[in-house]
């Protein structure tokens, strides 16, 4: 079997309202690059990555020298023939890498009529369970806003009878501290026997993560994540707070892995699909986690339907996986896949069963969105369109005001 041909498509997917973040916003979509690595035996492998345009398909398009010809099984060297670690620091293709990588696995899964969990070990769990994606989000059609405690706890209780999750995840980092403690522990009240976790996109000063781990010790935590930027911002409110620490900004590779073995600054690493350059990479990860007695999740980076298969079939084979995964999915109004959104079922998804991924795209979906796209293009992620001229820092210091409601 050998690659053929490589094709790109980027798509704009609906969000159910714009989701506000620390450094910027989501604007009411997700625009992904889908890929399709064509075999010579007429297969079709899927792959993603966040972000797209002229430029990514270019990008993808830019890889063909390099892999026409190539055997989807010699994955080894598709990883040196792409994103050589020396040559790699001229031309970052760690996520190129990632969504090729999810397609040759696919190809191989097809080809041999077995799933990708099957090719990573055999899967140990035919679910994945998920924690609830909160976000403070502006209001859309008939989605309302998110701004305060009782909005936030009534969105939570709706996701939680929907789709069945006993664990919450707050995007924090846009409001006040203040603000976002009141919310947090609003959910704490709200749902005493469910667990929570906190995450502000490293954008609190060490004194304020400081002061937020202390005022949340009590509380049915899973792990705050990412309170403060950096190993040692993380080594210095880990000294002090008695709350697990978790990460998926600064241990998302190998030497930051062995950095934070050496001294531990984080007790949980988020392990994601594209940010470390594939499936494969997060199980080698999780394995050296094992070993430290490290814990790990399944992080989201706003997926589709593809990466969330990746997503699931990387938590189907981990023993160490104690953690619900994160997914931004039941934010999306759509799916490019066929048979739509996958569903929730007790706060998890099934684990694909199909060969490869176990995902198809539905053409018709990718056209329509593929449309959309070129109808909106794309949008600054670390901008947020309710606060014209703002942008973020590490530390932040201009938060939004948690008293006034902005129409985008």
């Amino acid at each position: 079997m050998k690659i053929v041909d490589i094709r790109a498509t980027t798509v704009a997917v609906p969000l159910e309202a714009p989701l506000r973040h620390s450094n910027g916003a989501h604007w009411g979509r997700f625009v992904r690059t889908i890929v399709e690595v064509e075999a010579d035996n007429g297969l079709i492998g899927l792959g993603e990555m966040g972000g797209g345009g002229e430029s990514a398909e270019a990008a993808f398009r830019a890889l063909m020298p390099y892999l026409k010809g190539h055997d989807p099984f010699q994955l080894e060297a598709l990883r040196f023939k792409i994103a050589n670690p020396t040559a790699s620091l001229y031309n970052n293709r760690t996520q190129l890498l990632a969504a090729i990588e999810f397609a040759c696995l696919d190809l191989v899964g097809q080809h041999l009529g077995v799933p990708v969990s099957d090719l990573l070990g055999g899967r140990i769990r035919d679910a994945v369970p998920f924690a609830s994606y909160l976000f403070f989000r502006y209001a859309s059609d008939a989605h309302p806003e998110i701004r305060t405690p009782d909005q936030l706890v009534e969105h939570t209780a709706r996701l939680k009878e929907e789709h069945g999750f006993t664990v919450h995840k707050l995007k924090g980092g846009v409001f006040p501290p203040d603000h976002e403690l009141e919310c947090y522990r609003a959910l704490a009240e709200a749902f005493p026997g469910d667990r929570l976790r906190y995450d502000p996109n490293a954008v609190l000063s060490v004194a304020e993560g400081l002061r937020f781990g202390k005022a949340i010790e009590g509380l049915n935590n899973d792990y705050l994540e990412d309170p403060v930027w950096g190993l040692e911002g993380l080594r210095a409110v880990r000294a002090q707070v008695g709350v697990p620490l978790a990460t998926n900004t600064v241990v998302v590779n190998f030497e930051q892995l062995a950095s934070n073995v050496l001294r531990r600054s984080a007790d949980v690493i988020l392990l994601d699909t594209t940010f470390w350059g594939g499936i494969r990479p997060c199980v080698k990860a999780a394995g050296v986690c094992e070993t430290f007695q490290l814990g790990v999740a399944v992080h989201s980076s706003g997926e589709l339907g593809i990466q969330l298969a990746t997503m699931l079939h990387l938590g189907a084979v981990l023993p160490n996986l104690t953690y619900a995964a994160d997914a931004h999915y039941h934010q999306l109004r759509d799916d490019v896949i066929e048979g739509g959104k996958m569903a929730y079922s007790e706060g998890a998804i099934a684990v694909p069963t199909g060969p490869g991924l176990g995902v198809r795209l539905d053409r018709d979906q990718v056209a329509r969105y593929a449309e959309l796209y070129k109808e909106l293009g794309g949008y600054p992620y670390d901008r947020d369109p309710g606060r014209p001229g703002w942008y973020a820092t590490v530390p932040n210091e201009r938060f939004a005001d948690p008293a006034v409601e902005i129409a985008p």
